[in-house]
């Protein structure tokens, strides 16, 4: 679906306390996810402006979306423990 939210808060919502901690904690976690969720919202604006760039280039974002996603899902994972 064009223009989905892909925030973390929205793809792992069983995470939303421990993101909101591991936000205020760590500073390394806070900065990928702050990378994660402005590389989001680029590629919605993008797709709801009929994205005007081609489409290599908009599967090379949503490829490093979804590598940053399994990165930050794998921290949540191991903190959860």
């Amino acid at each position: 679906m064009l223009g989905e939210n892909h925030s973390l808060m929205n793809e792992f919502p069983e995470f939303k306390n421990l993101i909101e901690e591991l936000a205020g904690s760590n500073a390394a976690f806070a900065s990928e996810m702050k990378e994660y969720n402005a590389l989001d919202k680029k590629i919605r604006v993008l797709e709801l402006n009929d994205s005007p760039i081609n489409d290599d280039a908009m599967r090379q974002l949503k490829h490093d979306r979804a590598v940053m996603k399994d990165a930050l899902h794998l921290q949540l994972v191991q903190s959860s423990k």
